[in-house]
Parts: C-alpha cells; sequence; structure tokens
C-alpha cells in the first residue's frame, strides 16, 4: 500500500505592529512565541532548536540567542511592540527579555503568569545531592 502524500498548507498569519511575547522559562528549556493579539503564533524559537544540549539550555545566553532568532523574524514581518507574558522559574527570563528589547521590538508590559498552587499537589520528597 502506497503512502499518500499530503502538502501542508502554510497558513498565513495577520502580523499588526502590536503583539505578544510568551515566554516559558522552564529549569530544562526556554521557549518563546511572538504572537499578534488574537493568539496566533508569529515565530517562535527555544533554545533546544538553536542546538543547546543538556545544562546548557537553561542559560541566559541560550534565552538571549532564542529571543534574538526569534525577534529577527517577527520584526521583519512587522512587529514593532509587544505586551511580555513570563512564566516559570528558569534563568534566561530577563535576558530573553533584553535580547527582544535590544533587537528593536518595544515591551511595553511584563506580566508574569508563572502557576503558583494553593496548596494542591503534595510536592516531591526533597533532592539529595
Amino acid at each position: 500500500m502506497a503512502k499518500k502524500k499530503t502538502t501542508a498548507k502554510k497558513r498565513k498569519v495577520l502580523v499588526e505592529a502590536i503583539g505578544e511575547a510568551h515566554i516559558h522559562a522552564s529549569f530544562n528549556n526556554i521557549i518563546i512565541s511572538l504572537t499578534n493579539k488574537r493568539g496566533d503564533v508569529i515565530s517562535w524559537s527555544s533554545a533546544g532548536k538553536l542546538g543547546f544540549r543538556g545544562s546548557k539550555k537553561n542559560t541566559p545566553y541560550a534565552a538571549q540567542l532564542a529571543a534574538e532568532d526569534c525577534a529577527k523574524v517577527a520584526f521583519e514581518e512587522g512587529l514593532r511592540k509587544v505586551k511580555a507574558y513570563v512564566k516559570g522559574p528558569g534563568n534566561g527570563r530577563e535576558s530573553a527579555m533584553r535580547a527582544l528589547h535590544n533587537s528593536g521590538i518595544l515591551i511595553t508590559e511584563i506580566i508574569d503568569v508563572t502557576p503558583l498552587p494553593h496548596n494542591g499537589c503534595r510536592p516531591a520528597k526533597r533532592r539529595r545531592v
């Protein structure tokens, strides 16, 4: 049985001058997504996508390079101002925002959306190193 060849259409995202920057900084990786006001992703990047492996993925330098890579594509599309939503406890939060600003995208607002438990699940046992 022969495989069907599917051609995926690349959907065109409406890019306005004002959008949102979602920065997800975990202990293992950092993911940066630049979206329009509706939440459609214009460009995204991560430390893993750029070739960082292991413990180098959660460094501020990796976050800086990921933000520059993401911002370059979005700036060419026409994105100029963003509202930054930062989530997670990772290292590269500030350096990612600084790199976005240095690449020409103005950050108008910074909002921390890190989820906080209201004493939900029992935490994992203490780590012994």
